[in-house]
């Protein structure tokens, strides 16, 4: 069986002619490989370094079909993605001959026109991923329209969560982010993870406001006191950082600012932090906070789309209120909580973590999508 996937991931090539991608989708199909005779990835070839967060294909049974980069803001770039249709779909439509099912990872700039042109004029096996925020109640235009365009189609489509009213072709998947040995690993760092104070916290994302950069930073600069708190590490890259570093130093905060890290430098972080910071405005459900609870990291994250399904009073805390204050209030309490009840919380967040393994969704993608 060979599979075509078409996505928006990133890539670069290393100065030795290493293709290299965005390490999360990356290590995904890494893993799809093994149930798989060949895998061509059709995506985006960018210009440039590669971020540390980058990694190469493991398997020979891996393909990649470069696309010239498109989008952005602005006019100008949404005309050169109107430009570019043609010969995006060119690449789709041929790379379709060689293959026996294909996924289309969504929402995504090319997915506004490739989801009606596979709809109407493929007859290809395959299915869609939305990524996104399911049951977001005003989303981006292009996000709503792609998000429309797959409930109103025949093809299965994986989506984080389950909702009232949820049509039968659209599957709840888990977003793989974990190892049957970093689960192993996990349990022994859960086990022995210390919540004395000091705190430790991280935050690993695009650092941009969005993401709830500048709310955590509100919150931890308004605490009563600074003592219980050890160190902030702030994960990712973005625009505003040199920015967010200036407020932390005059806040006189604890903060780390990493730029993007490798993945195993990432968990290396887990491992040692108390708590990970996701106070987003939108998600899907973000597979760092399944890294880090599998390493026993206690969430304080926004109660948006799926994450409140997975993430409860049992196991962490959520946001019901998108402002500083609020956060501030949370930290407090998440701050004045026994050394019992902590270690109660890593245990469950080591065992909800367990549904996102890559094992599981490999498994899932054989049983319900690749069924005859």
């Amino acid at each position: 069986m060979k599979l075509a996937i078409i996505s928006h991931t990133e890539h670069y090539k290393q100065p030795d002619g290493t293709i290299v991608g965005w390490g999360p989708t990356i290590s995904e199909l890494n893993h799809m490989a093994q149930d798989f005779e060949e895998i061509y990835h059709i995506a985006f070839l960018h210009l440039g370094t590669p971020p540390p967060s980058s990694l190469p294909y493991t398997s020979s049974k891996i393909k990649f079909i470069p696309l010239k980069p498109v989008g952005g803001k602005g006019i100008v770039a949404k005309l050169k993605v109107i430009f570019s249709i043609p010969k995006i779909i060119a690449t789709v439509k041929k790379t379709l001959k060689r293959v026996d099912v294909f996924q289309l990872r969504t929402p995504t700039g090319i997915g506004v026109f490739l989801i009606p042109y596979l709809t109407l004029f493929s007859n290809k096996k395959g299915w869609y991923k939305y990524a996104g925020n399911w049951n977001q109640d005003n989303p981006p235009l292009g996000y709503a329209l792609q998000r429309w365009m797959v409930k109103h189609q025949k093809r299965i489509v994986t989506i984080n969560g389950r909702w009232p009213k949820q049509p039968k072709h659209c599957l709840t998947f888990e977003n793989p982010c974990l190892t049957i040995e970093e689960r192993e690993e996990g349990l022994g760092i859960t086990q022995q993870k210390s919540f004395a104070l000091p705190y430790t916290f991280c935050f690993v994302g695009r650092l941009e406001d969005a993401k709830g950069v500048q709310r955590i930073i509100d919150a931890f600069g308004n605490l009563n006191s600074l003592e219980n708190i050890k160190t902030i590490h702030f994960i990712g890259n973005g625009e505003k950082m040199d920015q967010y570093q200036k407020q932390c130093d005059n806040f006189g905060l604890p903060a780390v600012f990493h730029g993007f890290l490798e993945r195993q430098e990432v968990f290396e972080i887990y491992k040692k932090s108390h708590y990970i910071l996701l106070p987003s405005d939108s998600e899907g459900f973000p597979k760092v906070i399944a890294e880090a609870m599998n390493y026993g990291c206690i969430p304080i994250v926004s109660d948006i789309s799926s994450i409140g399904q997975y993430v409860n009073a049992k196991n962490g805390f959520l946001l019901n209120s998108m402002n500083a204050q609020h956060m501030r209030e949370v930290l407090q309490e998440a701050i004045s909580k026994n050394t019992d009840e902590l270690t109660k919380m890593a245990s469950d967040c080591y065992l909800v973590a367990s549904k996102f393994t890559f094992a599981i969704y490999r498994q899932k993608i054989q049983e319900e999508i690749m069924k005859p």
